[in-house]
């Protein structure tokens, strides 16, 4: 399966379906907030392969967002590549889709007005 790019309100959904929600931003930017339930797992740790090995088998269900959609197009790259079959790209992020004038052109989550917080930090999951 390809991975299907979802808007953040299409994110929601699936998450509501028992999706999970893989924030792939650094720890900082988790931490200044991030979709309800999300686990993160920065793409820029060079643990990133091994943390979302030891935490999620090939056929898990999971949304892979970052902060304007660039990182979690990579992410999904990355996962599709080691057998990862069932990868939502949510579009736009946390922050939203800018154009060259840095106009937000599809809103994030964050505008979306969307459920925050919660979930699980890097540290965390990284000792599982």
């Amino acid at each position: 399966m390809t991975t299907k790019r979802v808007d953040p309100k299409e994110a929601k959904g699936l998450v509501d379906q028992g999706w999970t929600y893989v924030d792939v931003r650094t720890e900082q930017e988790f931490e200044g907030g991030h979709p309800a339930g999300a686990v993160n797992i920065p793409l820029n740790s060079p643990d990133f392969l091994a943390v979302m090995k030891v935490n999620f088998p090939p056929d898990a269900r999971l949304v892979v967002g970052c902060q304007l959609g660039g990182r979690s197009a990579r992410a999904c790259q990355v996962l599709e590549a080691h057998g990862y079959q069932q990868l939502a790209d949510q579009t736009a992020g946390w922050g939203g889709q800018r154009d060259g004038s840095g106009r937000v052109v599809l809103a994030g989550w964050a505008d979306s007005k969307l459920p925050v917080g919660g979930g699980k930090r890097f540290a965390d999951v990284r000792k599982s």
